[in-house]
């Protein structure tokens, strides 16, 4: 097994691993120890360190991923000055951001009226993004010398078991609110340490002060040129994940942000079947591209949508006839004397048809982003975000949360229709048959038919039948009606491996 298939395969496992213990985190731990508001502050300030981190980087992260193994052919590690600058890239966007953070806080604050926990811990954003843009930063040079694997391991799943320690903490009253809110700012250090330790042992990376060799004078122009154009798509696309939660708190309170996360983490389970398959597409891609394959292309394309229109109607229909029980879980676990988890069904709902569209358009953005026409996806994804932001506004005043769900799943239909209609008119690729309308009817049908099932008094085993019978009858509808005769057959394959038969010798 080659470096990339060993490293694919390890952080494949990291991932999911990282998920589990999340869904544990999220949906157990900080349910039973934690108030709505103390969850949504932690929310806050994950996705707003995220999105300052992304700004203090100036650009420099893609520069080390774009140009790192020039600097490697050409100088060794103590004349790579490719830390050095990038560390002062990086030093003066957290300077910076903290100048603007200390001369508006006062604008900040009143902005924040809606969620004044927040405001009082206002000042934690600060070590959070410090870390979290260290981590990043030696995270692209772990990358560059293929430490994926572990860089993978100390982001996915790293972070949520320091996280699940800090809970325990809280939870046996070993430290009280402040300290754990000042420990979870400062969660991405020990990780951080972790990798710089890694590095230099590595013999391959060094951080000193270097005159400015020869590879970064050739190369300035160029550099400069890409990290401000790919610093620009990569704030976006950051921005367009993060607004959301950035609008709920600053419009709807820390409660509802704490509701929002949990609905989120729910339907993000939508996206593990789409992060494997679109990873392992890119490459395929590129050399179809580049050879003219078009006929390769459409396959994958048809491949994708199918194999992921199935996946995603099969894990929503999992979530969504078991939503009540996870409210009645919620309820139960809330560190409050009543329950208020409700609103969470009808969000996981309209999220999770955002998702199941966005999975039934397949590997479109990936098909435009290696071909030619690479800026196409760039100017959409300034689209989506000029689209959702607005739009997000405007709804959450209008409906609170429902209101956010109903903007996801709108944004998104006319943000993948644009794609759609692009790769159809350009390049003739139409991945949709009547099969899939077929499909789509039937699992509708089958949802409505399990929903009904009178509920168990037992949570576990309505949880248990629900799921059994959903299965059992989806699983020889996609069988029978070959939408993804791959998916069918890896399925058929497992299944027949389970039956114990004759050897053959």
């Amino acid at each position: 097994m080659g470096i990339i298939q060993k490293q694919s395969f390890k952080s494949s496992i990291y991932i999911f691993i990282g998920f589990v213990i999340g869904a544990v985190n999220i949906l157990v731990l900080f349910p039973r120890f934690f108030s709505q508001g103390e969850i949504g502050l932690t929310r806050a300030m994950i996705d707003i360190s995220l999105t300052l981190s992304i700004l203090c980087t100036l650009g420099s992260l893609p520069v080390i991923y774009k140009f790192f193994p020039f600097y490697n052919d050409y100088t060794g590690p103590d004349k790579n000055d490719l830390p050095m600058i990038t560390a002062i890239a990086c030093a003066m966007g957290f300077l910076f951001t903290c100048l603007v953070g200390f001369f508006f806080r006062d604008f900040i604050i009143r902005k924040l009226g809606k969620s004044p926990e927040f405001a009082h811990y206002f000042y934690t954003i600060y070590p959070y993004t410090f870390c979290l843009l260290l981590f990043s930063w030696l995270e692209a040079f772990g990358w560059c010398l293929k430490k994926t694997a572990l860089t993978n391991f100390l982001r996915e799943t790293g972070i949520r078991l320091l996280t699940t320690l800090l809970i325990l903490f809280y939870a046996f009253h070993w430290i009280n609110l402040k300290q754990f809110i000042h420990s979870f700012s400062a969660l991405y250090l020990v990780p951080a340490l972790v990798l710089l330790v890694v590095l230099i042992r590595s013999g391959k990376w060094q951080l000193h002060i270097l005159p400015i060799s020869n590879v970064t004078r050739r190369l300035k122009k160029k550099m400069i040129a890409f990290s401000l154009f790919i610093f620009g798509a990569q704030f976006l696309n950051v921005l367009a994940k993060t607004n959301d939660t950035i609008l709920v708190i600053s419009l709807r309170g820390l409660a509802d942000t704490g509701i929002f996360a949990i609905a989120t983490y729910v339907s993000a389970a939508l996206e593990i079947p789409q992060r494997s398959i679109t990873s392992i597409s890119i490459p395929v891609l590129s050399e179809s591209w580049k050879n003219k394959q078009m006929d390769n292309i459409r396959n994958i394309y048809t491949k994708s949508v199918s194999n992921l229109l199935v996946i995603g109607l099969g894990l929503f229909g999992l979530i969504w006839l078991n939503i009540h029980n996870l409210i009645l879980f919620l309820n139960k676990l809330s560190s409050g004397s009543k329950g208020n988890y409700e609103i969470i069904g009808p969000v996981v709902l309209v999220m999770g048809l955002a998702k199941v569209l966005d999975l039934a358009t397949g590997v479109n953005g990936q098909i435009i982003g290696t071909s030619n026409y690479w800026r196409f996806d760039f100017f959409t994804n300034v689209f989506y975000t000029i689209l959702s932001i607005p739009m997000n506004f405007i709804l959450i005043k209008s409906f609170g949360l429902m209101g956010l769900a109903y903007s996801n799943l709108i944004a998104l239909t006319i943000y993948n229709g644009v794609r759609y209609v692009f790769l159809w008119r350009k390049f003739g690729l139409q991945p949709y048959t009547i099969t899939h309308l077929y499909i789509l009817a039937g699992t509708i049908l089958l949802y409505g038919c399990i929903y009904y099932i009178p509920q168990s008094n037992n949570l576990y085993m309505d949880i248990l039948v629900r799921s059994i019978a959903f299965l059992a009858l989806f699983m020889p509808i996609i069988h029978y009606t070959r939408v993804a005769p791959d998916l069918s057959d890896f399925i058929t394959a497992k299944l027949k491996a389970l039956i114990p038969g004759k050897k053959r010798y």
